[in-house]
C-alpha cells in the first residue's frame, strides 16, 4: 500500500491544544480531551493538583449523586498527593509523556496502594495486591495520576450465563451516561462510562473478548484492544492469558493512542502508537467489509451508519474490498468457550493462591458467594464459576480440541488478509444499547469483538452516530502488532465525523 506522510503525536497535541487559555474553568479542563489537557499542563496553564481535584469532584457530583452513574468503584485516597508532588516536578524533567494526567483503572488490575483488587466480588473487596501490575508500573513512570478504580462486570463478565453487564456484587450497577436506563456494555463499563461522562480524561480497561470495544462503542468513546502481548497482562486478574489483554479508552483517538504508547512494553517490534495520519486521505488503503458479523441484518440504525461509514472511507480514497468475511462459525464460539473455562480455572488458582485476606482457591471463592448469596447474587447466579472449576483446565480433551480449532480460525484469518491484500477489516461495534434489565439479561444485538479477540489481533473501535440518543460505532480490525494504521485509519474518520455529541444523561428514550 502506499503510505500518506505522518505526524508524531507531538503534532497532535498542538491540534488539539487550547490556544491562549490563561485561566481554565473547571468546565474548560472537564472538555478538554487527554491531549489537549497534557498541552495546558506542559506549558504551566494548569496544576496536575487542580486537575485531579476538578475530576475528582465531578466524580462525586455524578457518579455518587446526581445521575449516579456507578463508574467508579473506589477513589485513590492518595490521588490528590500523588498530583502535588507531580507539580512540584513540573519545573524539572517531567516523569514521562502522561506527567499529570489522571487515569482510572478498572478493578481487577493490580495497585499496590491504599486500593484494592476487587474485580467486582464481594469475596475480594479487602484484597491488596503486595505488588503493581506491570502496566500500572509503566503508568506511575509515566507521571499519570491513578485516580481511582471502575466498576466493572464482576469477574470480567465470567461468573453467569444470565450475566447483566456493568453489574457487580460490590460495584452495583454501572448506567449509560447518554441514556440512564440502558446498559453501558461490558465488562469494562466503569471505564468507558467515565470517560464518556468527563469523570476521567483516561481510563483503562480488559478486553478477553469485547470487554473495552462493546463498552467503547456503547458509551461514545474510543477503545482500543492491542494485539495479545503487547501489554503486559501480569498483575491483572485472569481469564484466559492467550485472549486477555489490556488497553486504553479516551475521548478521541489521539488520546487513545497517547495512553497506549505509555502502557506497551519495551521493545515490542513493530508497535507503535505514535504515527497519526496528518491529511484525510486513504488512498491505497484496502478495508475488507466484514458482513457476516454476529447480527447482521437484524438492525436497521446499525446497517444505516455502516452504510455511512463505509461511503466516508470511499470517499477518503479506501478501496473497499466487500465482502471479506472472516470464517468464525459456531464450532469457533464453541471452542471459544472451552478455551476460556479451562484457563479461567488455572490462571484464576494460581492469581488466587496469592490473596491473603479473601478466596484462596475457586472452590473458596464459590463456596463465599453461595454463602454470602443474597448480596452477592441477587440477579443470576455463578454457573460459569462452577463450570470453570469442574471443566479440568488444560489437561483436559476439550482444551487442546479447542486449542486446535482456534489455531485454524487464526490461519484461516491469516490467509483472508494476505490473499485479499487486506490491511484492515471494518464491522459495525454495535447496537443502539439495551435497557438494563436483570431478569433478560443482556441483549447485546451487533457484535464483531470475537474478530480479534479469538484471533489475538488488534482492534479499533470509534463513534460514528447517534441513533434515537444512543451512540454507535465501527471497529476496525488489524494485523498483529500494526495498531499504528488503526490509528491512523480512526483519526481519519473522526476528523472527517466531526464533534460528536456529550452524554446528556436521559432517563429514558424510545426503542
Amino acid at each position: 500500500m502506499r503510505r500518506r506522510p505522518s505526524l508524531t503525536l507531538g503534532t497532535v497535541y498542538a491540534w488539539s491544544a487550547l490556544a491562549g487559555a490563561a485561566d481554565l474553568t473547571d468546565a474548560d479542563i472537564v472538555a478538554l480531551d487527554a491531549v489537549a489537557l497534557r498541552a495546558e499542563l506542559a506549558a504551566g496553564r494548569v496544576s496536575a493538583e487542580r486537575i485531579t481535584q476538578v475530576f475528582l469532584q465531578r466524580i462525586a457530583a455524578l457518579d455518587d449523586s446526581g445521575p449516579m452513574l456507578g463508574a467508579v468503584i473506589e477513589i485513590n485516597p492518595d490521588a490528590e498527593a500523588i498530583a502535588r508532588a507531580l507539580d512540584r516536578r513540573r519545573d524539572g524533567q517531567p516523569l514521562g509523556e502522561l506527567h499529570g494526567l489522571p487515569v482510572l483503572v478498572k478493578a481487577n488490575i493490580d495497585t499496590a496502594d491504599r486500593m484494592a483488587t476487587s474485580a467486582g466480588s464481594r469475596a475480594l473487596a479487602e484484597h491488596h495486591a503486595a505488588a503493581d501490575a506491570a502496566l500500572v508500573t509503566r503508568l506511575r513512570a509515566a507521571g499519570a495520576v491513578l485516580l481511582g478504580k471502575t466498576n466493572l462486570s464482576e469477574w470480567a463478565n465470567f461468573r453467569s450465563t444470565a450475566s447483566t453487564s456493568g453489574w457487580s456484587s460490590l460495584g452495583g450497577q454501572t448506567r449509560n451516561p447518554y441514556v440512564l436506563d440502558r446498559n453501558p456494555c461490558g465488562s469494562s463499563s466503569g471505564a468507558a462510562v467515565a470517560v464518556a461522562a468527563g469523570l476521567a480524561p483516561l481510563a483503562i480497561g480488559t478486553e478477553t473478548d469485547g470487554s473495552i470495544v462493546c463498552p467503547a462503542a456503547t458509551n461514545g468513546v474510543v477503545g482500543i484492544k492491542p494485539t495479545v502481548g503487547l501489554v503486559s497482562a501480569y498483575g491483572i486478574v485472569p481469564l484466559a492469558p492467550s485472549q486477555d489483554t489490556a488497553g486504553p479508552l479516551a475521548r478521541t483517538v489521539a488520546g487513545a493512542a497517547l495512553l497506549l504508547d505509555a502502557l506497551v512494553e519495551p521493545g515490542a517490534v513493530g508497535a507503535t502508537a505514535r504515527s497519526v495520519a496528518a491529511g484525510d486521505t486513504l488512498i491505497g488503503v484496502r478495508i475488507g467489509v466484514v458482513r457476516n458479523y454476529f447480527g447482521a441484518e437484524r438492525d436497521a440504525p446499525v446497517e444505516a451508519a455502516f452504510a455511512a461509514a463505509l461511503r466516508v472511507l470511499d470517499n477518503a480514497g479506501a478501496v473497499l474490498v466487500d465482502p471479506a468475511n472472516p470464517s468464525l462459525g459456531p464450532e469457533s464460539s464453541t471452542a471459544e468457550s472451552s478455551l476460556l473455562l479451562a484457563e479461567f480455572r488455572d490462571n484464576v488458582a494460581q492469581y488466587l493462591s496469592h490473596v491473603t485476606n479473601g478466596p484462596r482457591t475457586l472452590n473458596d471463592l464459590i463456596e463465599f458467594n453461595s454463602a454470602h448469596a443474597g448480596d452477592v447474587m441477587p440477579h443470576f447466579g455463578q454457573e460459569l464459576l462452577i463450570a470453570a472449576r469442574d471443566s479440568g483446565g488444560a489437561a483436559n480433551v476439550d482444551y487442546r480440541n479447542a486449542v486446535t480449532t482456534i489455531a485454524a480460525e487464526r490461519r484461516l484469518l491469516a490467509e483472508l488478509f494476505a490473499t485479499q491484500e487486506l490491511d484492515v477489516l471494518v464491522a459495525p461495534a454495535n447496537a443502539r444499547a439495551w435497557r438494563t434489565d436483570y431478569r433478560a439479561g443482556d441483549a447485546v444485538g451487533v457484535s464483531s469483538s470475537s474478530i480479534a479477540a479469538v484471533s489475538g489481533y488488534p482492534s479499533i473501535t470509534v463513534p460514528v452516530r447517534l441513533a434515537t440518543d444512543l451512540p454507535l460505532g465501527i471497529a476496525f480490525i488489524g494485523k498483529p502488532r500494526e495498531e499504528a494504521l488503526l490509528i491512523e485509519i480512526a483519526a481519519i474518520v473522526e476528523r472527517l465525523r466531526g464533534p460528536f455529541p456529550r452524554p446528556q444523561f436521559l432517563p429514558s428514550t424510545t426503542d
